[in-house]
């Protein structure tokens, strides 16, 4: 049996790496995607995810994140959650229980306190500081679309277990309590061992349309590959999005098999990450390309 790890953005490298090393000597996939997504989380470079997060329209971090067992299908998710240095260790750990598998805002907060998760501001003093600047100058919306990037990620392990995971702060600026498709199950995210994971990262009120990894899913389940499902699912529903509404923001997917391949489909510049048991982890660009299938080459780091 193989192993593999796929996972949105460049930012995630350095996580992806620490994650096929537990995957190599032979830890269970949720372990790794806890390790790969934790990795970001903690890192105040990454101004989407986490500590030094994008703050609201309020100043405040309010963050979303989910996982899934691919095993026993299982979800566990936050949204809107506060001053908690890991979200997704709280979405794993809400993912084992029987009912309250998903909280928001002051519900999620308390199940964190209750359970002990590490407390943490969120708010660094740069991104305090760059909200200020951005309140006095009148963010347009132009700003606030093209600050979004969820960390995602799909693993897959010696036994054949798969897992997702997500997390993000989502859009800059956002209102007070709103939630995009990362912590949403069929939307931003979806896992069956004897299938596929799949996951996404994007604009989430324009993703939550699509539900598709669900979709890529059902498509995977009946004999496509995990690159064709992506095509198949992504291309037709951004065309038919653009073409009912006028306009739509950025959709990116990546898949991961329960044989250990992968694909990935996007309408933007993409990066992604990927390691398996005979790929070091390798940093991607995927673009469209024609007749609805996608471009991917090797990143120049």
């Amino acid at each position: 049996m193989t192993w593999g790890i796929i996972s949105t953005w460049q930012m995630s490298l350095d996580g992806v790496t620490k994650a096929a090393e537990q995957l190599r000597e032979g830890r269970p996939s949720g372990d790794a995607v806890q390790t790969a997504i934790e990795d970001v989380e903690s890192n105040p470079a990454f101004n989407t995810v986490g500590y030094g997060g994008l703050p609201n329209a309020e100043g405040a971090v309010e963050m979303d994140a989910a996982f899934m067992n691919g095993d026993t299908l299982s979800i566990g998710a936050v949204a809107a959650l506060h001053d908690i240095a890991h979200p997704i260790a709280v979405a794993r750990n809400l993912s084992h229980e029987q009912l309250n598998n998903f909280l928001a805002g002051s519900g999620a907060d308390a199940y964190a306190q209750r359970h002990g998760f590490t407390n943490k501001n969120m708010l660094t003093p740069e991104m305090q500081a760059f909200w200020g600047k951005q309140v006095r100058k009148n963010a347009t919306r132009h700003d606030v679309l093209n600050t979004h990037d969820t960390v995602s990620v799909i693993s897959l392990d010696y036994r054949g277990r798969l897992h997702t995971g997500t997390s993000t702060t989502g859009i800059f600026m956002k209102a007070k309590g709103r939630v995009g498709d990362a912590p949403l199950p069929g939307a931003g995210f979806y896992c069956d061992n004897k299938v596929a994971g799949v996951v996404t990262t994007g604009l989430g009120e324009d993703l939550m349309k699509g539900m598709l990894p669900f979709k890529i899913n059902e498509l995977i389940r009946a004999g496509a590959t995990p690159q064709e499902a992506c095509d198949q699912a992504v291309y037709p529903f951004v065309d038919e999005l653009y073409h009912r509404s006028g306009h739509i923001g950025a959709v990116s997917v990546v898949a991961l098999d329960k044989a250990g391949n992968w694909g990935v489909a996007t309408n933007t510049e993409f990066t992604f990450v990927v390691a398996t048991d005979q790929l070091e982890p390798t940093v991607f660009t995927a673009e469209r390309g024609s007749h609805n299938t996608t471009t991917i080459d090797e990143a120049s780091l």
